[in-house]
């Protein structure tokens, strides 16, 4: 195998940036509830995020992509501490195909955490708490979208150090054994 195209520090970096963005989007998204008061009576009800379906399926995404990630930046520790990567040619296809697949997963949390949020305040008529509680909700996603560029730049770099297809020889037709 050649020497890859791209650094591994490099892919390092990206990798941390694209952390730090998934912590802190699913920092703000976890710390996003309203607690409204229910008439005279003194009752509330607390909204969570948890309680929307498209805001449970950005934090799902968040964790499988930052589980993913952290693995990655381990491997790609040890490739950059030891000069040779880990598990040789059959890792990097994985690599490959691991950061496609994390990489559609942020980019479709991010389309549905906008979709809703945008939805929601189009449609509904939302008082100021209600206002706070989707704009801290698409704080979260702005990061996580930029978190999926960054993923997508880990896929381009990812697709770059995998090994060179093997050239085919011609091969003369092979006869038919004799009876």
């Amino acid at each position: 195998m050649g020497s890859p195209v791209v650094s591994p520090l490099v892919s390092l970096v990206v990798r941390v940036f694209t952390i730090i963005l998934i912590v802190a989007s699913l920092i703000v998204l976890a710390t996003d509830n309203i607690t409204y008061e229910l008439g005279f009576y003194g009752n509330s009800y607390q909204l969570k995020f948890t309680d929307i379906y498209a805001y449970r399926y950005m934090l799902s995404v968040m964790v499988i992509g930052l589980a993913w990630i952290l693995l990655q930046s381990a491997f790609t520790i040890f490739h950059f501490s030891s000069g040779n990567p880990f598990a040789g040619e059959a890792l990097s296809h994985i690599e490959f195909y691991g950061d496609k697949v994390i990489c559609n997963l942020l980019g479709t949390g991010a389309a549905a955490g906008f979709g809703l949020t945008i939805d929601a305040k189009r449609a509904l008529k939302l008082d100021s708490i209600q206002n706070d509680f989707f704009n801290k909700a698409n704080a979260a996603t702005s990061l996580l979208l930029i978190a999926f560029l960054l993923s997508a730049i880990s896929s381009v770099f990812s697709s770059y150090n995998l090994p060179p297809k093997a050239v085919i020889a011609e091969a003369t037709p092979a006869t038919p054994p004799t009876a």
